[in-house]
């Protein structure tokens, strides 16, 4: 199979909201264009993972190789990059977006534009892609392509006059889409003479061929055997395997400039290949590396440990093997004294959370427990110095500390004019500072600056309640302020419990902490003694609950005579319950953890 010419290559991604049909458009495209058999398609092709079936949702961007003839006569190679839809996987789509030169805006033309396909778009204009409107959902009752149209010219200042209406689900117009591509989207710029120039966009690790790396050529030729080298990290490689996805991996003898395919080169760990860094060749090398990528940095910080502390060492297995495929993913080792061992792992944000602790279960089968999520604080210290503090267990004393510094973010939030009361109220009650109000057809496009960690609680479940699910939420992080913020610690029995001590702030604190301890009265069963259930912010009670003590009818077997044998017998009894309880040692069941780190309503 000989390269392509590099005017008939189109590379492409599509951008869109959740649920707004990018994984389907795709499978249309795939059938259409004939890449897979009949037999051979399911739905989402793309979406490989359990997870991504089931929640519907894309977690990985994954590319497929079509080919296409269009009506002028000429072959053309579609390169296609599905990419996910979720703000969490944000740094996915930045990636996809710098392979290619063009973008599919898919719209939901009853639902209109959300607050994620303004940011996607916006991925897509930094790159500096061309980009073409395609309505999908056409064929619903609720449809109103025109109305739509003139929202996406308001809204985003595209020119929406000539967007393609298709319906992915039935198929119709896909034709038009594929010669939109053809004719509307530019093809790549590139030199084949040129020494190799490859960006590395996404690796993997794959239990036969170990680590594959997907790569964009930008000048130069890819060949097998060639001796490669990565200019981030400065390790030399032998090309062994070359190849395209068409779904299916099919080798190639060679890649050449605006190609996008896959090498194999006999490479150990994930963790070796750095997303956005360039590949070049050993003996001839680029001029100058590509910018790169930005590393994903994790925003929300929370312990796993697990249920049975025997299953400690496959946690650890687990976790090392997810890190393979997931480069954002972060990890180290950490204990507690009510959880035992565990581990400290970073996030990109509530979504990505759930879904790594899903996958721990289901593909691992462990069980888990998972303390409250925290975000990572800036503290300043009195000397001058600056600490970075990610588990509220390992703050500073008091004394020492100047000030803490909390993140804030910018949320767009896109809601029903119906439900704009309740989500102003929601942002207000969570220290929002409101920054702008506008209106979009309908619907209300509220801009507020919230601090990180009233929103990685509960904000976006929260959110869909008070709208019924038609809100949507998008985010990015600006920036560090000071905040009065305080450690609150949650005493049993007098002692501390590290596993539910969180940072809060001061106005908040005692809210949270008399939720706190009522929880916690009705998890933890009866004693022999009364336990006391504190929540304390430094030597300050702030809030307290009591379980009262299971006690024996010691009076029981005296009738009539003398009151003071009774009242000997109990006292007896109190003497006995309060030694108890100083050596008594209270028992937490897990399952009060789990709901306790629930909380927040």
């Amino acid at each position: 199979m000989t390269t392509h010419r590099i005017e008939n290559i189109r590379n492409f991604s599509i951008v869109a909201h959740i649920d707004h049909g990018k994984s389907t458009l795709a499978d249309r495209l795939i059938q259409t264009t004939g890449a897979m058999a009949e037999r051979e398609m399911v739905e989402q092709v793309l979406d490989s993972m359990d997870i991504e079936r089931e929640r519907g949702i894309t977690i990985k961007a994954q590319t497929v190789r079509l080919e296409y003839r269009a009506k002028d006569g000429k072959d053309y190679v579609l390169n296609l990059m599905d990419t996910p839809g979720h703000v969490d996987f944000a740094y996915e789509v930045s990636r996809s977006l710098a392979a290619c030169e063009g973008s599919l805006l898919v719209v939901d033309a009853s639902q209109g534009v959300e607050a994620q396909t303004l940011a996607n778009v916006y991925h897509a204009l930094d790159a500096g892609h061309e980009i073409v409107p395609v309505l999908n959902k056409v064929d619903l009752p609720a449809a109103e392509p025109d109305r739509i149209k003139e929202q996406i010219e308001d809204v985003i200042g595209l020119d929406a006059s000539n967007a393609v209406p298709i319906s992915a689900k039935t198929g119709l117009n896909i034709d038009l889409v594929l010669e939109a591509i053809v004719t509307r989207l530019p093809p790549p710029k590139g030199d084949d003479k040129a020494p190799l120039k490859a960006l590395l966009v996404d690796s993997w690790y794959d239990p036969y061929l170990g680590v594959v790396v997907l790569v964009r050529i930008i000048d130069g030729v890819m060949k097998r055997h060639q001796k490669i080298k990565m200019m981030g990290t400065d390790a030399h490689y032998e090309v062994e395997k070359i190849g395209v996805f068409r779904p299916k991996m099919q080798d190639v003898t060679q890649l050449g400039p605006g190609e996008i395919g896959f090498i194999t080169a006999q490479i150990k760990q994930v963790a070796d290949t750095r997303v956005g860094d360039t590949i070049t060749e050993e003996r001839r090398e680029t001029a100058e590396a590509l910018p790169g990528f930005k590393p994903a940095q994790p925003v929300v910080f929370c312990g796993l440990f697990p249920v049975d502390a025997a299953d400690f060492e496959d946690l650890r297995a687990a976790m090392g093997r997810l890190r393979l495929n997931d480069a954002s993913f972060s990890y180290e080792m950490e204990s507690s004294a009510a959880l035992g061992f565990g581990f400290r792992c970073g996030f990109l944000g509530l979504l990505h959370l759930e879904i790594i602790q899903e996958r721990l279960h289901r593909e691992f089968n462990l069980d888990l427990i998972a303390t409250a999520p925290s975000v990572i604080y800036k503290i300043h210290m009195n000397d001058g110095e600056v600490i970075e503090l990610h588990n509220p267990v390992d703050m500073p004393d008091v004394v020492k500390i100047d000030t803490i510094h909390e993140p804030w973010i910018k949320a767009t939030i896109l809601t029903p004019d119906d439900y704009l009361g309740s989500v102003l109220k929601l942002c207000q009650e969570r220290r929002g500072v409101q920054v702008d109000l506008s209106y979009v057809g309908k619907r209300a496009m509220v801009v507020y600056e919230l601090p990180l960690n009233e929103v990685v609680f509960d904000f976006y479940d929260r959110l869909k309640s008070i709208s019924k699910g038609y809100a949507s939420f998008d985010y990015q992080i600006t920036d560090y302020r000071e905040g009065d913020l305080v450690k609150m610690s949650i005493l049993v029995n007098a002692e501390p419990v590290d596993a539910l001590s969180m940072l809060v702030h001061r106005s908040r604190a005692e809210m949270r902490g008399r939720v706190m301890v009522e929880k916690l009265k009705e998890l933890i069963p009866p004693h022999m003694f009364q336990i006391p259930i504190q929540a304390a912010i430094g030597g300050k009670i702030i809030a307290r609950e009591t379980v009262r003590a299971l006690r024996k009818d010691v009076t029981a077997k005296c009738y009539g005579g003398d009151v003071t044998r009774k009242r000997k017998l109990l006292e007896k009894q109190k003497e006995g319950k309060k030694r108890m309880r100083q050596f008594g040692k209270v028992e937490i069941p897990q399952e009060a953890f789990i709901a306790a780190l629930k909380m927040d309503s």
